[in-house]
């Protein structure tokens, strides 16, 4: 069965995306030191935000850029977001959170929101919403793909009290990714003979 609904392809890529993402290792880390729901509506919130500019951007460009351009793009950019992933993200010292006068849920939004700023799930989101140019669709299965998978690790990392296991998850993300950029410059190239 093949993705054709802009809804779920964006929520399926962009969960994809994130698994082992820096921004999940940020969730997962503020987890360890706030309430569930707390860092959920932070991550939810911020990701609402970041995502409607996203699909925006991706919009715009949609609409400017011919159809075999994009295609011929967003092959490209799935197989840099496949090789992305391989290399893998790690949660740097300055990326860690500071609690400052905001409270918990502001501190975690705001923390998300900057993090998310040119990451890899933002410009996937991006890519997604040139080709699809369904906007409410790929905003909200956008969002919903981030906050599904940031709340996995959260609810996995509580449950467990360990790592993901994070070599397979990310080989799999990396795999989609690859397998879906060659789809789509063999489609950009057939649609140019």
């Amino acid at each position: 069965m093949a993705l054709t609904d802009p809804f779920l392809i964006a929520l399926f890529y962009v969960f994809a995306a994130e698994m082992g993402d820096k921004t999940q290792l940020v969730a997962l880390a503020f987890a360890t030191r706030y309430p569930t729901v707390t860092v959920l509506l932070g991550v939810f919130g911020a990701t609402l935000l970041v995502h409607l500019f996203s699909v925006g951007l991706g919009e715009l460009l949609g609409l400017t850029i011919p159809t075999v351009w994009i295609q011929l793009a967003a092959g490209l950019a799935f197989i840099a977001f496949g090789l992305w992933t391989l290399r893998g993200d790690t949660i740097d010292e300055d990326d860690r959170f500071t609690e400052r006068r905001f409270g918990p849920l502001l501190t975690v939004g705001i923390t998300f929101f900057l993090a998310e700023l040119g990451d890899k799930t933002m410009l996937m989101t991006v890519t997604i919403a040139s080709e699809q140019r369904s906007f409410v669709s790929v905003w909200l299965g956008s969002t919903l793909g981030m906050v599904l998978a940031d709340g996995l690790a959260i609810l996995v990392g509580r449950m467990l009290g360990a790592r993901l296991p994070e070599k397979v998850i990310r080989y799999g993300a990396a795999a989609i990714f690859l397998i879906t950029g060659a789809a789509s410059l063999l489609r950009a190239v057939s649609a140019w003979r």
